[in-house]
């Protein structure tokens, strides 16, 4: 938060020197809040699949400011990939879970071993990555951020697997938070609306060709969004770097929805 107006000082957020882990880092809203965090004073931890995703990620997080960056390309639907990471990240103060991308679909359009798979990485990831990390990051007074989707408020018949699987970590999100500081740690979520990143063009794409009859209409469909846009990952990222800060440190157990206001 480095904004300034009517000269007045920037607002601290009291996050130099902490240690934060970002999965799903190396692109999008996780890529951001990367970025973000560095800019911050953070020490940053990225995990994603793709190695080279990965190194590029790295580059555009150490050019915002020279502070710690390590990448660890993992598949965190394996539970023994999780605990992997969760060793080789060392101390953490800040969680960021964020992998995760679960194909839209209905009922009869998803097999069981879609949703899975889906889930695998998305709700039983964040899942994993909270218990192999949660003693630690209370230890050392931390926080939790899921970064988790609106999509688990509006029970989407379309989108059925991602609203479900969204529910659940918001029901998880909401429980663990309750009984956190207890352990000396926060837990909170985000559930952003439609962001502004590759997959968001790739289903705006699909619903295009579908209403359109034309891909390459696809940014027509922002036009009926609050703004006539979407978020920005870097919108996201704010909201997560704020939620983990000092400035927010009463705040557990709750979800905030950044969404422009969408009915």
């Amino acid at each position: 938060m480095r904004a300034r107006k009517c000269g007045r000082p920037d607002m601290e957020l009291n996050l130099a020197g902490k240690r934060a882990l970002v999965t799903g880092g190396s692109k999008g809203i996780g890529r951001a809040t990367a970025e973000l965090l560095a800019e911050e004073g953070c020490d940053v931890v990225i995990v994603a699949r793709d190695p080279v995703a990965l190194d590029e990620a790295v580059a555009r997080v150490r050019a915002r400011r020279q502070v710690g960056v390590t990448a660890i390309a993992a598949d965190l639907s394996r539970e023994d990939e999780v605990l992997r990471v969760a060793r080789e990240a060392g101390d953490i103060d800040i969680l960021v879970n964020n992998a995760g991308a679960i194909p839209p679909g209905t009922l009869a359009g998803l097999d069981n071993e879609v949703w899975r798979r889906a889930w695998d990485l998305k709700v039983f990831g964040f899942i994993g990555m909270c218990r192999a990390l949660y003693a630690g990051i209370g230890a050392r007074g931390g926080v939790i951020v899921n970064v988790i989707g609106s999509a688990g408020e509006r029970f989407d018949p379309n989108y059925l697997a991602g609203s479900t699987g969204n529910a659940a970590l918001m029901a998880f999100t909401r429980s663990l938070g309750r009984a956190s500081a207890a352990n000396g740690l926060r837990v909170v979520g985000i559930n952003p609306g439609p962001v502004a990143t590759a997959r968001m063009e790739m289903l705006l794409r699909r619903r295009a060709e579908t209403t359109y009859g034309d891909a390459e209409r696809w940014a027509d469909l922002c036009e009926t969004m609050p703004f006539g846009r979407a978020a920005t990952p870097e919108e996201i990222a704010n909201a997560v770097a704020f939620l983990a800060s000092t400035r927010s440190g009463y705040t557990s157990g709750t979800i905030l929805t950044i969404d422009g206001g969408a009915p």
